[in-house]
C-alpha cells in the first residue's frame, strides 16, 4: 500500500507527530518559508487540539506554538467547508492575543500572532493558491497611503536573540494555503510545500526548510507497526467521508452534506453526522469534518446506545 518514498499526510502528522519537540523542525520549516525569516519553536502551547482523544473536546486549533522571540503561531488544517471559517480564525487569533494579557502585565507585553491555515476545500475566489493578509491603516482621503510607525512605536527587543527587531505592527497576520488550487511544478520553497500538502510528494534533493527533515521523520516506512495501522485507518476514514459527501451532493439529499455544513445549521449537522455514522465513518473524523459541538457529540453518542 505504501512504499519507501511515501510520506505521511500533513493533516495526520500535525495531530500526532509534529507536536513532539524532536520534530519541531518540520513545522519550523513551513513557518520559515511563510513568515520570511528563520523560525525556532520554543514550545507547543495548550490548545483545543491538544487532546489525546479527539472525542474529548471540539477541535479548533491543531497547533499553537511559541517562537523564540515570544511571538505565537497558530497552525490549522481544515478538511471540510465551514460557513463561519473567517470568523473562526479571527476568534483563534483574538483568543491567543487575550490569553497573553494577565493581571499586572501591560499591553506592551503582547506579542504578534500568526495564523497559518491549510485548506483542503474550495474557499474564496482567486487565481492564487496561497494568500497572506495583514491589517493595515489606509488613508481615508487619498486611498493610497498607509500609516507607518516610528522606532518607538514599532521596536521591541528580542531578548532571546539579543537584538532589536523592528516590526511593522503587532497586529495578527493570516496565511491561507488553498491546497486544491495548487497545480504548479514545484520550483520555489512555497511551491514545494504546497506539493507536499497536496500529494505528499517531496523531492529527493530538496533543500526547502522543513521538507528535508520531513523526508526522514514523516516517512511511512519508518513508523512502528502500531503507527502504520493507525495511519492506514485514518486514510481509509478520510476517503470514506469524502465518498459519502460526494454521494450526498450527487443525490441532492438535504442540499448535500457540503451545503449543510456551509449552512451551519445544527439540525443539518446532526443529520449529516448520522448519515456518516451509518456509513461506518469513525466519530473522530465526523467531529473534525462537521465541527460538532460537545452537546451534539453527546446527543449522537446517546442515540447510538439506544
Amino acid at each position: 500500500m505504501f512504499g519507501n518514498n511515501d510520506y505521511i499526510r500533513f493533516d495526520w502528522a500535525i495531530k500526532r507527530i509534529l507536536r513532539d519537540k524532536a520534530n519541531f523542525d518540520v513545522l519550523e520549516g513551513l513557518m520559515t518559508v511563510l513568515i520570511g525569516r528563520r523560525v525556532v519553536i520554543m514550545e507547543i502551547l495548550e490548545s483545543e487540539g491538544n487532546q489525546d482523544s479527539r472525542e474529548d473536546k471540539y477541535n479548533r486549533v491543531d497547533v499553537k506554538a511559541r517562537m523564540d522571540n515570544g511571538e505565537l503561531v497558530i497552525v490549522e488544517v481544515q478538511l471540510a467547508s465551514e460557513t463561519s471559517f473567517l470568523q473562526r480564525i479571527l476568534f483563534g487569533t483574538s483568543k491567543a492575543v487575550v490569553e497573553q494579557a494577565s493581571i499586572g502585565r501591560g499591553y506592551e507585553d503582547i506579542k504578534k500572532v500568526y495564523s497559518i491555515n491549510v485548506l483542503y476545500f474550495n474557499f474564496g475566489n482567486g487565481n492564487d493558491y496561497a494568500y497572506h493578509g495583514q491589517t493595515v491603516f489606509r488613508g481615508m482621503n487619498d486611498k493610497e497611503s498607509c500609516l507607518t510607525f516610528n522606532d518607538r512605536e514599532q521596536k521591541f527587543v528580542d531578548n532571546s536573540m539579543h537584538y532589536a527587531v523592528a516590526s511593522e505592527n503587532v497586529l495578527p497576520e493570516y496565511f491561507l494555503l488553498r491546497v486544491n488550487q495548487f497545480n504548479e511544478v514545484a520550483k520555489t520553497p512555497i511551491e514545494e510545500w504546497m506539493a507536499y500538502l497536496k500529494s505528499g510528494f517531496i523531492r529527493d534533493d530538496t533543500s526547502t526548510p522543513g521538507l528535508q527533515e520531513a523526508r526522514v521523520k514523516l516517512n511511512y516506512m519508518r513508523m512502528s507497526k502500531e503507527e502504520k495501522n493507525a495511519y492506514e485507518d485514518y486514510i481509509v476514514s478520510v476517503h470514506a467521508a469524502k465518498d459519502v459527501y460526494q454521494t450526498a451532493r450527487n443525490e441532492g439529499r438535504a442540499e448535500g452534506i457540503a451545503e449543510g455544513i456551509a449552512a451551519g445549521r445544527a439540525e443539518e449537522r446532526l443529520a449529516n453526522a448520522r448519515s456518516l455514522m451509518e456509513h461506518g465513518v469513525p466519530m473522530n473524523v465526523i467531529m473534525d469534518s462537521l465541527h460538532l459541538l460537545p452537546a451534539e457529540v453527546e446527543k449522537l453518542t446517546n442515540e447510538s446506545k439506544l
